[in-house]
């Protein structure tokens, strides 16, 4: 029996997802018997590979290479995970909204807010180019299981991935889709 291809992938969010994933203790040693990890960030994986079966994606999409990297990873993965608050609805990353777009956030970021003399980089590649909005993954890209929690409790992402890993569909008790 060949083990379920993992990955996870971190994109607009605290990492404490991935924290929380690590809290699994354990619980990790039995899921690396039946589970083969082939992109994280706890991983040197340049590439997101072709034939991932699941997908754990914490975070919002807040930038161009969020955009062209969520594209990729469910062009390349059977099932998609929004992992955590933020992959689900946008929670704290989406707090820039309100300011308005890309220029508006920038300055408030940048220029005068945090020194005397504030500017805003210009330099290519310091500063990732941002989308006018932070979204959630499913307002781009189709999600096949949602996994609420700020950060989801180790529990909770146990349950999802044990019913995975039996083929079944996961499904959370009412005390377990919190968000928060």
């Amino acid at each position: 029996m060949s083990r379920v291809k993992l990955a996870t992938v971190w994109l607009g969010g605290c990492s404490g997802c991935h924290m929380s994933f690590l809290d699994l203790d354990e619980w990790l040693f039995d899921l690396a018997a039946q589970a083969e990890l082939v992109y994280s960030p706890f991983m040197d994986a340049k590439v997101y590979p072709e034939g991932v079966d699941v997908v754990l994606v914490e975070g919002a999409i807040a930038n161009q290479e969020h955009l062209e990297t969520i594209c990729t990873v469910r062009a390349r993965s059977r099932l998609l995970i929004s992992f955590g608050d933020c992959a689900v609805t946008g929670n704290v990353t989406a707090l820039r909204n309100p300011l308005g777009g890309v220029e508006a956030v920038l300055q408030r970021c940048y220029g005068g807010t945090v020194e005397a003399q504030g500017q805003i980089p210009a330099e290519p590649g310091i500063v990732p180019p941002l989308l006018d909005r932070v979204t959630p993954v499913h307002a781009v890209v189709p999600v096949d299981v949602y996994l609420p929690g700020c950060p989801p409790p180790a529990d909770r992402i146990r349950t999802v991935l044990e019913s995975l890993l039996q083929g079944e569909t996961p499904r959370l008790e009412k005390s377990q889709i919190r968000f928060g």
